[in-house]
């Protein structure tokens, strides 16, 4: 019935706006969840970073197989395949908490999320390169709303039902999703295509991963750490929770927001200018202020890190002419970007171990920004690169 209701491109967004909804809930709920999880599982915080930190490891490691998924399994089946994985991780945490058990299937989760994450965007360059940058700006929003949700309702749902219940609803939409993907989007085949030639220089290839490493640490290490930090100010989990999904919420109308304006710039860098210098306004004051400017810290981080990642995918797609091309720049970008990204919340929770305060990582991370800066001006428009 939407099939004959909706044009295709119509279809295809909903579709994958609604697929990227399951991609961080596995990481965003466990956020509120630090002190429910210390005293029920045992996990120290350096642990507890592992469920952040592993599972986008992972999603690194898949982006980096991207190329050879898309010629085994194909994007349509490859995205199923990815669905089905995330929803079996998800539910086999209602059986222990055991920390060894929830690093399992935080690991198994990031594979299934990688698959999904390394091929759709192949996808919307071959099927939908004209409006390939306003689709990636909605399954980047997607995923942000995945996150706030999940955000919103881990305590709440921690409460009514439990933990381990909690921890496995991600794999009821996830489910869903998979049902609706299946039905509603068309399995193509593709001949295979001979080898492309991602850039015209390895260099722009490393800084876009570094810039995309860099930036997507920023939201792996919030992700993991803000709750933490209001927890350690005296809010109770449900309060910092509400917090994360503000946050999140704020993200995804960033991610709207370019979504809606980043056709009319050819030059992206006037755009990545302004998020960055939001982001590191955002954690200067969680390092001047830390607990006591929730409002003003969570719209500048949320801005910020909201419009930077789906910018930082629209740049990288940029720099592709062919859906082959993008398979393969977005698998090396993604994949080692997100074995960059993994390591911020390991050193935060290192930090947090040794010290109360989570200081050191905020200063960390407001110098990545300070190279993301300088990196950005090297990203001209292709019709101005010699």
């Amino acid at each position: 019935m939407m099939k004959a209701l909706l044009p295709a491109g119509v279809m295809f967004a909903l579709i994958t706006f609604l697929v990227g909804l399951n991609l961080r809930p596995v990481l965003a709920a466990v956020g509120p969840l630090f002190p429910l999880l210390q005293s029920t599982a045992g996990l120290s915080a350096t642990q507890f970073s592992l469920l952040t930190t592993l599972p986008v490891a992972m999603m690194g490691l898949a982006a980096l197989a991207g190329p050879t998924l898309l010629r085994h399994t194909g994007a349509w089946r490859g995205i199923a395949i990815g669905l089905f994985i995330l929803a079996l991780a998800a539910a086999l945490r209602v059986f222990s908490l055991n920390a060894l058990w929830l690093i399992a299937t935080a690991l198994l989760a990031g594979a299934g999320i990688g698959m999904i994450q390394a091929l759709i965007p192949t996808m919307i360059k071959r099927d939908y390169a004209r409006s390939a940058g306003t689709l990636m700006s909605l399954f980047s929003t997607g995923i942000m709303a995945g996150a706030a949700l999940a955000a919103a309702s881990a305590a709440p749902a921690a409460e009514t039902v439990g933990i381990h219940f909690t921890l496995a609803a991600a794999a009821l939409p996830a489910i869903i999703a998979l049902g609706i993907w299946l039905t509603g989007i068309a399995q193509q085949t593709v001949a295979p295509t001979a080898a492309a030639v991602v850039l015209r220089t390895t260099q722009r290839a490393w800084l876009l991963l570094i810039f995309f490493g860099i930036g997507t640490a920023a939201y792996t290490l919030v992700l993991a750490w803000l709750p933490a930090l209001y927890i350690a100010a005296g809010w109770s989990a449900r309060s910092s929770g509400y917090l994360l999904a503000g946050l999140t919420l704020t993200e995804v109308a960033a991610g709207f927001m370019v979504s809606l304006l980043v056709h009319r710039f050819s030059d992206r860098r006037p755009l990545l200018m302004l998020v960055l210098l939001l982001l590191l306004a955002g954690l200067i004051c969680l390092i001047g202020w830390p607990g006591e400017m929730p409002v003003i810290s969570t719209l500048l981080l949320g801005l910020g890190i909201g419009a930077l990642f789906p910018l930082s995918l629209t740049v990288t797609l940029d720099h592709a002419a062919t859906a082959a091309e993008a398979g393969k720049l977005l698998a090396r970008v993604q994949g080692g970007g997100y074995l960059i990204a993994a390591t911020m919340p390991v050193i935060a929770g290192v930090v947090r171990d040794r010290a109360d305060s989570l200081n050191v990582a905020w200063l960390i991370m407001s110098a990545g920004v300070i190279v993301l800066l300088i990196i950005a001006t090297r990203f001209r428009p292709l019709n101005a690169r010699q």
